[in-house]
């Protein structure tokens, strides 16, 4: 039995003690070696050493020593010389119950004492030691032991294995979990970013429609027209961004791949008409990235950028160095003089760009000095993402 199976009785239980009830009441009816012709104290007898099996389920020890008893009256009584039917299967019971092997002690206690007791009683019946009779006992008693153990210890590896198997889920569940947050926190910084570069070009183009509205209509049209695009863009990707925040995100609503540097382009061009004079430079020879670094590195020149159209004067160099291991950004832009102080330490924009480096085992850093703000970032492409 499981200890966790709390039923006094199954119908199992009822079948396995009436079976051993009759086989004991054959034994004493029909057995050699009988003294004593069956009568109603034998058939008394035989009942309390093998119905009380029904309840090995709440007290199997208990049941074992009662049954055992009973079977060593009917031996030294005379009645038969045959095997216990009734102490046998419980002390099968005995050596399957979790309850009563963990009290080791007391379990051993009670299956030697009543060994000895059904020894006494055969030494009665028989005027003495039989060593024929005692070696059976021995045999039959260690073989219901043996196979009571070893069903015990079945069952205790079935569990263990369920148990692991449910840990292993319930650790799964967690990853996926913990998974999901560091997604959601990544497109929360990316709503970060799209969202504030798109209201700075915005900003920018609106100054400037206003200024050219009179003097140059075409260029404030181009200007409302930069606004427009832009605006467009912008909505598309934050939606693609909160539908991966949604729980029912999924195969045809899943989140797109995210940007990458095929879109710098893109973004460089966009500076450009809004006023900014950008110098691309890109050094050694180009390869494919992987797609977490690829994003990261847009991300950092998109905000670079956009700290230099909000605080610089109009101009910004950009330089992307492929290394042998590594990624190379770099973003310098002068500073107007009026400029307020550009956070070095603080700032969402600049606290993004460091933790999307730090996430890649790179590096970043910043500085305002003699007149210009930079931004350097060292991203590695990591082992066995070199794109080659």
């Amino acid at each position: 039995m499981q200890a966790s199976d709390t039923r006094p009785w199954t119908p199992r239980d009822a079948v396995v003690a009436l079976v051993a009830f009759a086989l004991t009441v054959g034994l004493l009816a029909h057995g050699h070696g009988s003294t004593r012709a069956l009568d109603l104290p034998g058939v008394v007898l035989a009942a309390v050493a093998t119905l009380p099996l029904v309840w090995h389920r709440r007290e199997p020890l208990g049941v074992f020593a009662l049954t055992t008893a009973a079977s060593a009256a009917i031996y030294a009584l005379g009645y038969q010389t045959g095997p216990p039917f009734g102490p046998t299967i419980a002390l099968f019971y005995v050596a399957n119950d979790d309850r009563t092997r963990a009290r080791v002690g007391r379990t051993a206690a009670v299956v030697f004492a009543m060994f000895g007791v059904h020894l006494g009683a055969t030494a009665v019946s028989e005027g003495g030691f039989p060593a024929t009779p005692i070696l059976f006992g021995v045999v039959v008693w260690g073989a219901a032991w043996g196979i009571g153990d070893a069903a015990r210890g079945r069952r205790a590896r079935r569990a263990e294995q369920a148990e692991r198997a449910a840990r292993a889920e319930r650790d799964t569940a967690r990853e996926r979990r913990l998974a999901a947050a560091e997604e959601r926190t990544r497109i929360a910084r990316d709503l970060h970013d799209s969202a504030a570069h798109a209201i700075n070009v915005i900003l920018v183009q609106a100054g400037a429609a206003r200024l050219l509205q009179e003097r140059d209509p075409e260029a404030a049209r181009s200007a409302l027209t930069t606004i427009e695009d832009v605006a467009r863009e912008t909505i598309g990707e934050i939606d693609q961004l909160v539908r991966g925040l949604r729980e029912d995100a999924g195969g045809e609503d899943a989140v797109e791949p995210p940007t990458g540097l095929g879109a710098l382009d893109t973004l460089v061009e966009r500076h450009r008409t809004a006023g900014m004079a950008v110098d691309l430079r890109i050094e050694g020879r180009p390869r494919p990235l992987p797609p977490s670094l690829d994003q990261a590195a847009y991300r950092i020149l998109q905000e670079s950028l956009t700290n230099a159209a909000r605080h610089g004067s109009g101009e910004a160099a950009v330089i992307i160095a492929y290394g042998d291991g590594r990624l190379a950004l770099g973003v310098t832009n002068p500073v107007a003089p009026s400029a307020a102080p550009e956070p070095m330490d603080g700032g969402h924009g600049i606290l993004g760009m460091r933790e999307r480096a730090a996430l890649l085992g790179g590096t970043l850093a910043v500085e305002r000095r003699d007149g210009a703000f930079r931004v350097r970032a060292a991203l590695p492409y990591g082992p066995g993402e070199d794109g080659r």
